[in-house]
């Protein structure tokens, strides 16, 4: 089952059981794919459904930095509702383990030694961490292991 069809069983249910918070998270969610479907004449595929979800979750990560520096603690939980209904569809997070064997492979494989390499390591690291870590810790970790 392709993540569009996931979110189209998911918004089914949601509507069956009334979760109203759920509902229109998804509905974002599905609004957001499909203007970028429109903008680009294309159907996206899973991989490029995970960069949108991975982006819709930063968003939503910014904004709530902000609004708890405002002081707008009910608009920062409303953020976080969304982050957990947008997390269901992601795939299982990495731990950090994972995540610097990943950066070790990949600084291998890229003949890695400078900063310079910096750009080839992260071009092969993306498409095994999108989703499922955040890209600009580990864009921190790969600068650390690159200046060893």
């Amino acid at each position: 089952m392709t993540l569009r069809e996931q979110l189209s069983a998911e918004m089914k249910s949601a509507m069956r059981v009334k979760d109203k918070q759920r509902l229109s998270t998804i509905r974002l969610i599905r609004a957001d794919i499909k203007r970028i479907e429109v903008d680009t004449r294309e159907v996206l595929n899973d991989a490029q459904v995970l960069a949108i979800l991975d982006k819709m979750v930063k968003r939503r990560r910014d904004s709530i930095g902000h609004y708890e520096t405002a002081e707008r603690d009910d608009l920062a939980a409303i953020e976080k509702a969304e982050i957990a209904v947008i997390q269901d569809f992601l795939p299982t997070e990495l731990e950090a383990h994972e995540i610097h064997e990943l950066i070790s492979l990949a600084i291998q494989h890229a003949g890695a030694t400078t900063m310079r390499d910096m750009g080839a390591v992260m071009a092969l690291l993306k498409p095994q961490i999108q989703g499922r870590a955040n890209i600009g810790n580990v864009s921190t970790w790969v600068k650390s292991a690159l200046n060893e």
